[in-house]
């Protein structure tokens, strides 16, 4: 939970050309979320101009992963403030309090978080990798997991808000999962 920057200027234009003149921006974010797989059903959404704030509880780390990513990969949008939890919002407190905090990402990503190649977020399983001009996603599964031929867990921790695999651009921020054993 905390604050993740993104490039206001980079992203998906969900508002239009004017982000000071969107109208209903909150519920424009949470329509785009809906469009890209994520679960809004337990999600309320704020917007003031440049930050949007995620509240409530999704499902699994991979669900608050992609909702903060989708909400923060739209043109405007400088910040946003994650505080979603996981689980079942009807869950006895006691026993979500208890329960154990997900694995941060270690393994295959560690030499690629001391190089500074990703970036790693607190509570989160996955890291981020912000898309730099030139990028592909080989170019970034070679860098996280030493394999270009990992592109696809990039592309599909990352789906649907990459419909295609050679579509990223500069400035957007991609999940990069730990691979499984």
């Amino acid at each position: 939970m905390g604050l993740i920057s993104f490039l206001a200027d980079a992203g998906m234009k969900v508002f239009g050309p004017d982000t000071s003149k969107a109208t209903e921006p909150a519920k424009t974010i949470r329509e785009h979320l809906a469009e890209n797989g994520v679960d809004v059903t337990h999600i309320k959404t704020r917007f003031d101009g440049k930050r949007v704030v995620l509240d409530g509880h999704v499902a699994s780390a991979a669900a608050r992963e992609k909702a903060v990513l989708v909400a923060g990969n739209v043109q405007g949008v400088e910040e946003v403030d994650d505080r979603l939890e996981v689980g079942d919002p009807t869950a006895d407190a006691a026993a979500v309090a208890a329960a154990p905090a997900a694995p941060g990402p270690l393994g295959a990503l560690a030499a690629a978080i001391q190089a500074g190649a990703v970036a790693a977020v607190e509570g989160w399983s996955s890291v981020t990798y912000t898309v730099k001009k030139g990028d592909t996603l080989s170019g970034i599964a070679k860098t996280v997991y030493g394999k270009a031929s990992k592109y696809p867990v990039i592309f599909e921790a990352n789906r649907p808000m990459l419909s295609d695999p050679d579509k990223i651009y500069p400035g957007q921020v991609l999940r990069i999962p730990p691979l499984e054993d």
